[in-house]
């Protein structure tokens, strides 16, 4: 009897590892599908297919928007904590996340048009901001564990405030990089212009609910900390 519960507890601790590497798999690919798709679906041309295709767009996208934001809050993570195991509520907020921005792009309604297409030196300043901002991304989450980002290993509940390397500058370095490479396009089509304008003011929107919680968490620290880098996003703007 004792051998075959010890199977058993094997079996499922084997099954529970693979949907967790799984889930870190699917992470990674909508994460590569994700660059793929802003840079050629997005740059085709197309006539403008007018505004009711923004608005589902932008319904699509909130939904995967509200997902991201309030199952990552200490509230909804309490609340799931009495039905998912908490090793694994990392790996199921991924899984859930990835197949929602999954849907994004595979439901997006050509929006059309273009707003510019620039070349030469115009061209060359546009790939240098895009490239700042890919740039930008990195450095804001290199002190981050990748196998815990991906869902594999559990949440620490031990980590600190970052505050070194582009955090000096502003709160929310990891957004203005993204800013940076979606808003950066030297060709600019609607879909793309679209797409970034729609990721910014969910971005923008979130980080009041983001700061409340790092405020809960850190408590003074962060409070100093705010005081100390006083641009949330864009310095002198923001």
């Amino acid at each position: 009897m004792i051998a075959i519960g010890m199977r058993r507890s094997g079996s499922k601790l084997g099954v529970d590892r693979a949907l967790v590497w799984l889930g870190g798999a699917i992470f990674v690919a909508s994460l590569v599908y994700c660059t793929w798709w802003y840079l050629v679906p997005l740059a085709v041309d197309a006539p403008f297919a007018g505004w009711r295709a923004v608005a589902i767009d932008a319904g699509l996208f909130s939904i995967f928007a509200l997902h991201h934001s309030l199952l990552a809050r200490s509230g909804a993570k309490r609340a799931l904590a009495g039905i998912v195991a908490e090793t694994h509520l990392r790996s199921l907020y991924v899984w859930i996340a990835s197949l929602l921005l999954g849907m994004v792009f595979w439901s997006w309604r050509r929006v059309g048009g273009e707003l510019y297409h620039v070349a030469g030196v115009r061209a060359a300043a546009h790939a240098v901001l895009q490239l700042g901002g890919v740039t930008m991304i990195a450095w804001s989450v290199r002190g981050l564990d990748p196998l815990e980002l991906a869902g594999i290993r559990p949440e620490r509940q031990d980590g600190g405030l970052q505050i070194t390397g582009p955090y000096r500058w502003v709160r929310h370095p990891l957004y203005l990089g993204w800013m940076m490479a979606t808003f950066g396009a030297a060709h600019m089509t609607g879909d793309r212009f679209a797409f970034a304008a729609i990721s910014a003011i969910y971005l923008v929107a979130a980080i009041p609910l983001e700061e409340a919680s790092l405020g809960t968490t850190f408590g003074g620290a962060y409070r100093r900390y705010q005081r100390q880098v006083r641009w949330r996003v864009i310095p002198y703007v923001y």
